[in-house]
């Protein structure tokens, strides 16, 4: 099967559930809503936020609609999404995204992107964001690095807005004392959680109608099968409505109904 096939199976115009939506296209549930209305007022107060969420939650969805409603003539947003990198990867990231060279040396880079950082709004009249991914993965060195680089004019500013994304266990590690310096600093926690029924409903009939379908394609018992096997994450619910959609198709129906909405959740669930 091709997804060709697929699309004039169905009369879609483009392919349904896909990943590469611009932000205005977004479907803004109200924990989607949510987030973004908080990390843009972390940008406002260059203030550091904590988002968390379940695998698929749809926090670097937030965070990228987010940061697309900034003017980019006053905002500079750097977006890091492999904590791997290591604490001297972070500042060479933050160099390298201001437009420098980073220097071989730890010593010698921390003062370079520590002026990098106070250069971009004082000389540019920029407001950077600093937007890392997968936060939960940062090691206690990096965050204690993330800490001092928010000291700024003896603590009375901070050079950047700071926003962690992460998984659950974010919330927990920045509970331990080892972390109650950088804890206190934090103005902000969301944790983004799945959608609702009735949101899972509306996602669905959205990326449809992006699709080219503005008719119900899914039954309310395939809908609600797919909502509560997917918990209401938006790309757990994502994988099983285009195999749904696979599933009715290999047996020749016009809609996806409960049967088809089975046999993708044994797809998608089976070793």
């Amino acid at each position: 099967m091709t997804l060709d096939r697929l699309r004039v199976h169905y009369g879609f115009t483009r392919a349904p559930f896909g990943r590469d939506l611009a932000p205005q296209m977004l479907h803004r549930h109200r924990g989607h809503a949510e987030a973004v209305a908080r990390i843009t007022y972390l940008v406002q107060e260059r203030a550091i936020g904590v988002v968390t969420g379940e695998v698929g939650a749809g926090k670097t969805v937030a965070a990228r609609a987010a940061v697309a409603a900034l003017d980019p003539s006053r905002h500079t947003t750097i977006y890091q999404a492999n904590p791997a990198v290591g604490a001297r990867g972070l500042y060479a990231a933050i160099v390298t995204a201001l437009g420098a060279v980073p220097r071989f040396h730890k010593a010698a880079l921390i003062p370079q992107a520590t002026e990098a950082l106070a250069a971009e709004e004082t000389e540019r009249g920029k407001r950077i964001v600093l937007v890392l991914d997968e936060a939960h993965l940062l090691g206690h060195d990096q965050l204690e690095e993330l800490r001092l680089l928010t000291n700024f004019e003896m603590d009375s500013a901070s050079p950047f807005a700071l926003v962690l994304l992460g998984q659950p266990t974010l919330r927990r590690r920045l509970r331990l004392g080892s972390f109650a310096a950088l804890s206190q600093r934090i103005a902000l926690r969301y944790q983004l959680d799945g959608m609702t029924l009735e949101e899972t409903s509306g996602y669905l009939r959205h990326h449809l109608t992006l699709a080219g379908r503005s008719d119900p394609l899914f039954s309310d018992d395939a809908v609600a099968l797919i909502h509560q096997q997917a918990r209401g994450l938006p790309r757990a619910v994502n994988n099983l409505a285009i195999q749904s959609l696979v599933a009715a198709f290999l047996d020749s129906k016009a809609i996806v109904d409960d049967s088809s909405a089975r046999a993708a959740v044994t797809e998608t669930t089976s070793d």
